[in-house]
Parts: structure tokens; C-alpha cells; sequence
């Protein structure tokens, strides 16, 4: 028996979006808390975050919102839309919709930057912060592997077929998965589609606005991390990560010296969460978060 309801909400152009809403306690300590909002990566939906949501959601209240494009929400009728500021105002039109106020953010990768952006915008919407392998600077190489990979439209024939594929693509990030692993990891970004193949659960056009992307022209993302002093904040990198450096994690502990930081050996872009050390990590932030 599952522990979340399919809801869905309206964007603010008219896009029918999906989330998964694990109701928490309705009565004692934890109902006044805010609820935490786990935000997926770039072609990932809701079911990246099922192992967490099932942990937490005895205690809490977790949402699960898949961003247009992705999963069950609707798919954007202009490409150009596929982006971190159109997704952060889906997430506004949520949360207004739902009348939350405060939020705990867990966002790994596109997540991660969506929660910067949202802090910049709305510093008093952000409670507390998980910001799992993504940071204001993204290293060029990290993105120019997803650029490659985003978007291909391949199709497969089995499920062992499709975890096959996506081991020669994110063997480097993840080397101690078995095909059990992958497998799992497939039917959590991949879907069978009406005639009978395995297909990726995403857009292919949200691969549109990186055609002719300079991945060494970023925006300033440095102020959402400012933005974020003085919060419950914990930083998850991959030992591994080709996408988060040392040297930008260095530079977001310089500016949040209360953060908690947690490197996940042997795991590349992105750890899943479910790792013991992360687990416990987030449940020291989320006895911070008042």
C-alpha cells in the first residue's frame, strides 16, 4: 500500500502538473511542521524520491512535484519553457495553491538549482535545504555529459535491455551497482510506452534549450547559496561527481560555515539519498528545521 495520493496543479500558462503528496501525520508534533519538497533532477520525476518520501512521511509531510515535461505533469506546448525559472514558478503556483508558506527543500541537481533560485527569490520560503550534488558553478564537463545524453529518444525492448544502456552511460558515476541496481534505476526514469517499448519518462524537447549552450557562460548562482545563511543547510556530494567540484563545494561552505556536508564515496552524479551516511544527515537537519 502506497503512501501518497496523485494530485495535480495548474501552472500559471495552463499546464496540467503532476505530484505525489504523502500526507504525514494529521494530528501531534509533526503537523505544524513545513513540508518537505523534493525537487527531481533534469530528466528524473517523482520516483527518484520514493525510498525518502517512505522514510519521512510517517513524520512529515512530503510533496513530490514532477516538473513539466516529466512523469505524469503535461508536456510544455513551448520548449523554451523548459527552464529553471519557468520550473521555480510552477513550484510558486503550487505552493500558493496548497497555501504553504515554508518549505524544506530537497533538491538534487536541476533541484538543487531550482532551490537557490527559489531562496533568492523568496529567502523566507526556505525552512531548511538539502542541496544534493549541484551548486552555483557547474563544472563543464559534467554538463557537456548531459548535453549528450539528454533527449536521445532510444527505445528498448526489455527492462534488462534499458538498465544495460543506462550502465554505459552513468556506469563512471555509480560503479558498485549490480543489474539489480540498474534495473531499479530504470524503471524509475524509464516508462512503457503504448506500443509495448521502454522509453525515457521525459519531453525529448526539454533537451532544446541546450542546443548551442556555452557551458562556460553560467549565471550568477551565488547569491541563492548566500541567500540560504543562517537556515539548516546540507550539502551531499558524490565523491565522483563530475558536475559538483571540490573547489565550488569549498567556495558554498565558505559562505554557509554552519552547513553540514556529506561526501558520498564511490558515487559520481548524483547520490541517491538512501546512502546511511545521507539519511542520517538529513535527520540532523530536520531536527534543526524549526
Amino acid at each position: 500500500m502506497t503512501r501518497y495520493e496523485d494530485r495535480f496543479w495548474t501552472s500559471r500558462d495552463g499546464l496540467k502538473l503532476h505530484y505525489r503528496d504523502y500526507a504525514g501525520p494529521d494530528h501531534g508534533e509533526g503537523a505544524g511542521r513545513p513540508p518537505i519538497v523534493c525537487l527531481h533532477g533534469l530528466a528524473r520525476n517523482a520516483r527518484d524520491f520514493e525510498a525518502l518520501a517512505e522514510r519521512l512521511s510517517p513524520a512529515w509531510r512530503v510533496l513530490c512535484p514532477e516538473m513539466r515535461g516529466r512523469g505524469e505533469s503535461e508536456y510544455a506546448r513551448d520548449a523554451a519553457t523548459y527552464n529553471p525559472m519557468q520550473y521555480v514558478d510552477d513550484l510558486s503556483a503550487l505552493l500558493d495553491e496548497l497555501g504553504i508558506a515554508r518549505i524544506v527543500a530537497v533538491g538534487t541537481s536541476l533541484g538543487g538549482l531550482m532551490t537557490m533560485i527559489l531562496a533568492m527569490l523568496s529567502p523566507g520560503q526556505i525552512a531548511g535545504a538539502v542541496i544534493n550534488d549541484v551548486g552555483p558553478w557547474l563544472e563543464p564537463a559534467g554538463l557537456t555529459r548531459i548535453k549528450d545524453y539528454v533527449g536521445q529518444g532510444r527505445s528498448f525492448p526489455t527492462w534488462v535491455h534499458a538498465a544495460r544502456a543506462l550502465e554505459e552511460t552513468q556506469g563512471t558515476a555509480h560503479p558498485g551497482y549490480d543489474l539489480s541496481d540498474w534495473i531499479a534505476m530504470a524503471k524509475r526514469v524509464m516508462t512503457l510506452s503504448s506500443n509495448g517499448r521502454i522509453v525515457f519518462d521525459y519531453d525529448m524537447k526539454i533537451a532544446e534549450p541546450f542546443v548551442g549552450l556555452d557551458v562556460h557562460a553560467q549565471p550568477d548562482l551565488w547569491p541563492g547559496i548566500e541567500a540560504l545563511a543562517g537556515k539548516p543547510v546540507l550539502i551531499v556530494r558524490g565523491a565522483l561527481s563530475d558536475l559538483l567540484s571540490e573547489e565550488t563545494l569549498a567556495g558554498m561552505r565558505a559562505r554557509l560555515p554552519d552547513a553540514d556536508v556529506v561526501t558520498v564515496p564511490g558515487v559520481g552524479h548524483a547520490p541517491s539519498l538512501s546512502e546511511p551516511e545521507v539519511e542520517a544527515a538529513i535527520d540532523r537537519l530536520l531536527a534543526k528545521v524549526a
